[in-house]
């Protein structure tokens, strides 16, 4: 089965708890804060891995947690960070945010990496909080809370060549005879039920990988049909081979198939219309093809180089791959939407860390004021409630935020509920 759209839920590992430890040797007088700090969180990295085709290993899974850091302990230990969580995928994968839409990564290359959730870092244990005025703090922090995300992978085949056409017009075929691949191929409409992908070799010994995708119809850019699954692999092709029933044998007309499917490729994506096209004219050997290529010439407005081909019985392949392979060598390649193009530089954006909003003060039906965003939320879950020092401490950051500053504008008096989240604590002016 083939997968090339998923989507999962990924979380970095949480980091480690700092200790709060004091040193009790026999000799040592006044020993001091012994409490190391926590280790750091594991990332969960994505690493191309050049064996693998498709996405359907994260149909059986698709949640990844990384490990959390170990805690701090005393002495002055700190706990061990952990090791990152590697997940393998296909070249071709595109990472995106489920929520923001923003592309986190676009992995092409084997071995290529790519952060995709940051592991927290540990908290730090209360030796790291002794001052001249306080030496021996009962203080620490629990550790930084790991980066989680629902994000959605997408595959997009990385082919040199894309066929397109209509159903049963002989784009397996084509592949099968002139590439190693083995495409199901049959008399009837959607064979191809995913992508097939060839390498092909010319005479003068050129290469280029072809990928055979399944027919477009019209309509096709909204959803009708199968091809709308499959046009996200036409974005990363350098040439189109656009293949035409010039025998019509279904009875449609040659031209009008032919406008169709531009009109689709447009639909979906107005920039696949700036890719070199070639046209070929399959199916010669049978009756009737002569006549229509001849009408097919007279109608064509664009100037597009046309092979007259029969995929069966090999007629004129030798001049089409050369053509084509002349074509991919001319040809850059052509970035994807979010990469960077006036540089000329092909560059990657990754995209870790959404800017934190401090806090946002919101109120609901009862009168409680609740305070969210994503600094207040890391602060609150990095700090032991244990501790009256680290309430203390709680209470100064939050004013030191504008909290305290904040609730007052909004109306908050003294003994009003304020939430924050599964948490309730009185306002005390």
């Amino acid at each position: 089965m083939f997968v090339d759209q998923v989507k999962i839920y990924v979380k970095g590992g949480d980091g480690g708890n700092g200790m709060v430890a004091f040193r009790r040797e026999k000799y040592v007088p006044k020993g001091g804060p012994a409490g190391g700090d926590g280790g750091k969180g594991a990332n969960v990295v994505f690493v191309v891995e050049e064996g693998l085709r498709t996405l359907m290993d994260f149909r059986y899974q698709r949640h990844f947690k990384a490990d959390r850091g170990e805690h701090g302990m005393s002495k002055n230990q700190h706990g061990r960070n952990s090791k990152d969580m590697i997940v393998k995928v296909p070249p071709g994968t595109v990472v995106t945010d489920a929520e923001t839409q923003e592309v986190i990564a676009d992995l092409t290359e084997h071995g290529q990496t790519a952060i995709i959730a940051k592991g927290g870092r540990g908290g730090r244990g209360n030796t790291r909080f002794a001052t001249p005025a306080n030496p021996a703090p009962e203080l620490s922090e629990h550790g930084e809370p790991g980066q989680e995300r629902d994000i959605v992978l997408e595959l997009k085949l990385l082919a040199d060549v894309g066929l397109v056409g209509f159903p049963s017009v002989g784009k397996s075929t084509l592949l099968s005879v002139v590439s190693a691949a083995r495409p199901k191929i049959a008399e009837y409409h959607f064979t191809t039920i995913a992508p097939n992908l060839g390498m092909v070799e010319t005479e003068d010994s050129r290469s280029f990988v072809m990928a055979d995708l399944p027919g477009l119809i019209e309509g096709a850019h909204s959803g009708v049909g199968l091809g709308h699954q499959f046009l996200r692999h036409i974005e990363r092709t350098r040439v189109i081979v656009h293949v035409i029933d010039m025998a019509a044998m279904e009875g449609r007309d040659p031209y009008t198939d032919y406008v169709t499917i531009n009109k689709e490729l447009q639909e979906y994506n107005l920039r696949l219309t700036e890719r070199p096209q070639i046209i070929v004219a399959n199916k010669m050997d049978m009756p009737d093809a002569e006549e229509n290529l001849q009408r097919f010439k007279e109608q064509l407005e664009e100037d597009h180089p046309i092979f007259p081909i029969s995929a069966v019985t090999r007629s004129g392949l030798r001049d089409l791959l050369f053509a084509i392979a002349d074509k991919v060598e001319d040809t850059p390649e052509f970035p994807l939407s979010h990469e960077e193009e006036d540089t000329g530089v092909h560059r990657v954006l990754y995209k870790h860390e959404a800017e934190e909003t401090e806090f946002v003060i919101t109120r609901d039906s009862s009168g409680t004021f609740i305070v969210s965003g994503n600094a207040v939320e890391k602060l609150f879950k990095m700090t032991d409630f244990s501790r009256d020092e680290s309430v203390r401490r709680f209470a100064r950051q939050l004013r030191g935020m504008g909290v305290d500053e904040a609730l007052r504008e909004k109306g908050a008096e003294d003994g009003d509920t304020v939430k924050l989240m599964d948490y309730e604590f009185e306002f005390i002016d």
